[in-house]
């Protein structure tokens, strides 16, 4: 019951979190990625589930075998401190938060920590990877190198233009010397029309390969301003097709949309129950932190452990996005939520909590029921006759 109370609320606060996060991919208005939120947060949703009601009445089946002492004791690092008299003294993390806030400003420095590993995405290009993203010696980057020597880098990335004509003798040479006269086109098939002259389509070669950043800047041109201007009068209607313009479409619309998908989590809900409960500051975001590291901590080391297990695979693809998950939990789990997030919290006193009254009153309000005294026994009836 009390494990319920305490440990159940914050698993379903988790849980009801990644399953808001992951549904937040909905926004982007995807098929690919739709499908990626709804699975994610179904089984996210059929854990946490499982959590609050198979695995509380398991422990019925065993009795009181669990509530035996472990023989496995943490080390002393994680346990409360120990002054002279004998008595516990304040745990680890809470003698951590403490040192944070001695030092606010200098721990605040380690967001330029963070926005020195963040640099990389300012030149970061969104893609599918293909073949010449495999690692050297492999057969399929052989292929790819083979092809590339003698067809050209952008023999695998091809721009295909599809064009709606008004009528049968409409004319596509002004449209396919406009493509052809791109900068960045290597070379252009001929104009191949419908029998019923209502169509017709060309492929442009790219004179860059598939992950050049020239790629996207020649396909989003061609989309942009050599369309428009080559079918502006003619009834023409042009369109950029094929698997490489519809990366590149989608890479796009993942970049505009991205900042969306940034969300805040876990931590700071138990520091706002801690400063409701005390009025201190200082004293909420050294408990907060003190009651929440062992969980965030916990959990972290899971997630990082199962993430790097992906790296063993041999793609390149699933290699990145196992490491890349892994190095972000770490980092949010340690130089985020240990260090920058207490200090900032620290510098920013009373402010932490301000909050407009209207989302006040919408927002639900929280205990701590960690902190409730436990049920006693029931009280004795006076015996009659």
């Amino acid at each position: 019951m009390t494990a319920m109370r305490t440990a159940g609320r914050s698993v379903l606060v988790a849980g009801v979190t990644v399953v808001i996060g992951m549904l937040g991919l909905l926004i982007l208005r995807q098929s690919l990625l739709n499908g990626v939120a709804v699975a994610a947060a179904a089984t996210v949703a059929m854990v946490l589930l499982a959590s609050l009601t198979l695995l509380p009445a398991l422990p019925g089946f065993s009795g009181t075998r669990l509530a035996r002492p472990s023989r496995v004791k943490p080390p002393k690092w994680m346990r409360g401190a120990t002054v002279r008299s004998g008595k516990p003294g304040l745990p680890a993390a809470e003698r951590w938060a403490g040192v944070i806030q001695r030092r606010p400003v200098a721990a605040a420095v380690s967001g330029a920590f963070i926005l020195v590993l963040a640099a990389p995405a300012l030149g970061m290009k969104l893609s599918f990877p293909d073949e010449s993203a495999q690692a050297r010696g492999t057969m399929g980057y052989a292929s790819y190198a083979t092809m590339a020597q003698g067809f050209g880098p952008g023999f695998d990335a091809p721009v295909i233009i599809a064009a709606k004509l008004p009528g049968p003798h409409a004319g596509t040479a002004r449209l396919a010397a406009a493509i052809a006269a791109t900068p960045g086109v290597a070379a252009l098939t001929p104009v191949v029309v419908s029998r019923d002259g209502q169509a017709a389509m060309l492929i442009a070669y790219p004179a860059t390969g598939e992950q050049d950043p020239a790629t996207d800047t020649l396909v989003n041109r061609i989309h942009d301003t050599v369309l428009p201007q080559a079918t502006a009068g003619t009834g023409i209607s042009a369109y950029v097709t094929g698997p490489n313009a519809g990366n590149v479409s989608f890479a796009n619309l993942i970049g505009q949309r991205l900042p969306w998908l940034i969300g805040v989590v876990f931590l700071l809900s138990r520091i706002r129950e801690e400063y409701d409960s005390c009025g201190d500051n200082a004293a909420a975001v050294a408990r907060g932190l003190s009651r929440t590291a062992r969980v965030i901590t916990a959990a972290a080391a899971i997630m990082v452990a199962v993430f790097l297990s992906i790296v063993i695979a041999p793609n390149v693809s699933t290699k990145q996005i196992g490491l890349g998950l892994a190095v972000a939990i770490l980092i949010d789990a340690t130089v985020v939520r240990l260090v920058l997030v207490p200090a900032v919290m620290e510098l920013l006193g009373r402010a932490n909590w301000w909050l407009p009254g209207w989302l006040d009153r919408l927002l639900p309000k929280t205990s701590l029921s960690e902190d409730e005294p436990p049920a006693g026994p029931p009280a004795a009836v006076p015996a009659t006759r």
